[in-house]
């Protein structure tokens, strides 16, 4: 493996207090709280009475209660034989119940497996059989219930969830994420976003966010929870309820994806909302354009922006760039965070370009059994992100391009190769290529250039084949139907630059 080239951690502009290196040189915290249920417990005894979770449209729970109710789901867990290590797929919508699920799973000594809810059949049928689940908490299926049961054998090293993320294989990918990973997220999100460690219920953050999302969980739902605020969540995404509820739930804190910032501002509800108890306005996920942070700024006059990049491998946040930097670079994700070092391995003569690496005490030691892709993915103690970044001499990252074929639609990242794999089993498709068409609101869609070699091909039949096998943001919305062979070096690997070039994408098709 070439060099890497360390980024300077006196860069960044975070404090670094409290940080120290283990042996193997990786930066970790000198105090964070043993184990998630210490982090909960604290609060329970802090501040029984304090609301903890909103479900908005349904159920309000207190520290107290909600450590009660999900103790009951561990004792309901025990009952139907879970032993420490087991796994737990956690297939409810967004909502209390999901929240319960995760922590009594917690409780009960399992592994909380966080199951994309927008996957189709075959989708959650691999990641049932990959995770091994050995309870699998379905959508329709009543929360488990027993005798209240707290493990006390849960150490910070210990695994306590499983979040998938898709590659280039098209194959999702369980990234174990420790105890310590978790709680590290949560001081990095206090850290970086200057939160005052007492601020306590005057944290209400609002999740719009999937909580199967390392965004949603790690840094809204678990990070409010370190500072004993409020989680309220939104079980669907509608711009108008999230306009009434800023000022209904006295929101001070929420994240989302640009695009879903340029869709509320010219929401007609949003308009008349207050939203003076706003203090802190985050995004990432996806390009943003300095004028959309700007009106941004505007809207919200009383927060500060931040913009947040990370990946499901370093349970949520790597990088943050802070209100100050928010529009005039507007094109970086900011510095590294304090618990992460972070290098480049240069591409040419250039030593600020070049693949970013990430090490630190938030970051999976390696995919859950995947040895080929953990030893492609980790190599000397350093994750490859497969994003092409530009480091800046004040030390932000600039991400300039992508070494996977990724879609990035509005933050949903979308595998090429898998959405392919579909395609090609579709009727009369001789070949297909997955390429990424820019969009104005979602910075990028999906498009597909279709080959069916001596058979015409219907697209509308294509489509409904897609629907059948993946998700409804992963099917394409751009097609494009050629009359020669797709493009192809001497391995049979698609020549993607050259089709990016001579495609002409027409109108979406829906």
């Amino acid at each position: 493996m070439p060099p890497v080239i360390e980024v300077p951690s006196g860069r960044s502009p975070f404090p670094m207090a409290g940080v120290s290196r283990d042996p193997n040189g990786t930066p970790r915290y000198d105090e964070l709280p043993p184990t998630l249920l210490d982090m909960l417990a604290e609060q329970v005894d802090r501040r029984p009475d304090s609301e903890a979770l909103v479900e908005l449209g349904a159920d309000r729970l207190t520290y107290r209660q909600l450590w009660d109710r999900a103790s009951r789901v561990a004792g309901g867990l025990r009952a139907v034989g879970l032993q420490r290590g087991d796994r737990v797929a956690v297939r409810y919508p967004a909502g209390i119940n999901w929240v319960l699920a995760f922590w009594g799973t917690v409780m009960a000594g399992g592994v909380a497996v966080a199951v994309n809810t927008r996957s189709v059949q075959p989708e959650v049928e691999f990641m049932l059989a990959d995770s091994g689940a050995r309870v699998d908490l379905a959508p329709d299926m009543a929360l488990p219930d027993g005798q209240p049961y707290v493990t006390e054998q849960l150490g910070s090293t210990d695994t306590a969830a499983l979040f998938y993320t898709s590659g280039t294989t098209g194959h999702p990918k369980g990234v174990p994420t420790t105890h310590e990973a978790f709680l590290t997220n949560t001081e990095n999100s206090r850290r970086c976003l200057a939160l005052p460690s007492d601020v306590g219920e005057g944290m209400r953050t609002l999740i719009s966010v999937p909580l199967f999302h390392v965004t949603g969980c790690n840094s809204q739902l678990l990070a409010a929870t370190r500072l004993g605020g409020a989680s309220v969540i939104m079980p669907a995404l509608n711009l108008d309820e999230l306009a009434a509820a800023l000022p209904q739930e006295r929101i001070s804190l929420m994240v989302t994806v640009p695009a879903i910032y340029s869709l509320l501002l010219r929401n007609k509800a949003f308009a008349s909302a207050d939203v003076s108890e706003v203090r802190w306005v985050g995004y990432g996920g996806a390009p943003i354009a300095p004028s959309l942070v700007r009106s941004v700024k505007e809207a919200f006059p009383q927060a500060i922006v931040f913009n947040g990049y990370g990946m499901t491998e370093t349970a949520s946040l790597m990088t943050v760039l802070p209100d100050n930097d928010a529009v005039e670079h507007a094109d970086s994700v900011g510095y590294a965070v304090p618990s992460v070092d972070l290098g480049v391995i240069p591409f040419g003569d250039d030593p600020a370009v070049g693949e970013l690496v990430a090490r630190g005490a938030n970051v999976t030691a390696g995919y859950w059994d995947r040895p080929v892709a953990t030893s492609a993915a980790f190599a000397d103690g350093w994750l490859h992100t497969g994003d092409v970044v530009r480091v800046d001499d004040a030390g932000r990252v600039h991400i300039i391009d992508r070494l996977k074929d990724i879609i990035n639609r509005g933050g949903e990242n979308i595998s090429s190769v898998e959405v392919e794999a579909v395609l090609l089993a579709a009727p009369n498709i001789a070949d297909a290529c997955v390429l990424a068409v820019p969009d104005d609101v979602m910075g990028e869609k999906v498009g597909a250039v279709l080959f069916g070699g001596e058979e015409q091909i219907d697209v509308r039949a294509v489509l409904d084949h897609c629907r059948g096998q993946l998700a409804d943001f992963k099917i394409p919305q751009y097609v494009t139907v050629v009359d020669g062979a797709l493009p192809r070096n001497a391995g049979g690997k698609l020549l993607k630059g050259k089709l990016r070039e001579q495609v002409q994408w027409g109108d979406p098709l829906r």
